[in-house]
């Protein structure tokens, strides 16, 4: 089936004459940006905003696999953190994050003269709740993982069977993730949740989060290495150095690990 809809998604992105990606270095606007240099060659340009809500250890991956791939690999600035509407973190943030974003690429994407612009959206984000699909699509945003009909496992099968390096790699969504709806999101916050995840990844725990509560840092790691984490790190070390960054108290999900876990206050499942 992988095979087929790789066909599809080249059929699809061949068919354009231009195109520019909406790029994170997320695996999957990777793929996207993978196949459209294949098929697009020089006609295809990666995009990667830079944000506060952006950790700089994801923007250097992203510079990494675009120099991979070969595709051209363009920088923009966003200040979605000025806008009130997102600051103030509401339920649909994302929506006012992507409008900026999408704004912004757009007026790029006419300035160059590309007529699409595609984003890495798959069929499984369709279900979740997402309010930024909203604002890509209500700007002309294509998302041809997601009209081809490819999941998120899909994504990852076939950007494995295309020899990609970062087919697993984890998802890190915008640092903006980490705070409560709600809860004020500022430039010092965003600083100190990216530097406190930034230390876990350094120690070697790859697939985590820092949720931040006021002045409450609470860890996210898989349910299964719970026990390591307890016993294998420094937990005076970490403390201290979480309070250095701000925090006064630092806790450890029980639960462990779940993606999207903040949508629950909602009522929808993450």
């Amino acid at each position: 089936m992988g095979v087929d809809k790789l066909a599809a998604l080249r059929d699809l992105i061949g068919q354009l004459d231009r195109a520019l990606i909406a790029y994170s270095g997320g695996i999957d606007s990777t793929l996207v940006a993978k196949v459209a240099q294949d098929v697009l060659g020089d006609r295809a340009v990666a995009v990667t905003a830079v944000s506060p809500s952006l950790l700089p250890a994801d923007l250097e991956d992203a510079r990494i696999q675009a120099a991979a791939i070969g595709i051209r690999h363009e920088l923009i600035e966003t200040h979605e953190l000025e806008n009130p509407n997102y600051a103030t973190n509401p339920v649909n943030r994302c929506y006012f994050c992507k409008s900026e974003l999408h704004d912004r690429l757009r007026e790029l994407a006419q300035a160059w003269g590309y007529e699409y612009v595609l984003d890495g959206v798959n069929a499984d984000d369709l279900q979740d709740y997402r309010p930024g699909i909203a604002a890509a699509k209500e700007r002309g945003v294509r998302s041809p993982l997601a009209e081809v009909g490819i999941s998120k496992l899909e994504v990852r099968e076939i950007a494995k069977s295309l020899g990609l390096p970062w087919w697993n790699k984890p998802a890190q969504p915008c640092l903006s993730s980490r705070f409560p709806y709600g809860e004020e999101i500022t430039l010092a916050k965003l600083q100190r949740v990216g530097n406190a995840e930034y230390y876990l990844r350094k120690q070697g725990w790859e697939l985590c989060r820092v949720r931040s509560h006021g002045d409450t840092a609470r860890i996210e790691v898989p349910q299964q290495q719970i026990a390591d984490f307890v016993t294998m790190t420094d937990l005076e070390q970490l403390v201290n150095h979480f309070q250095s960054l701000g925090f006064t108290y630092v806790t450890l999900d029980l639960e462990g690990f779940r993606s999207g876990k903040l949508n629950a206050a909602l009522g929808r499942d993450p």
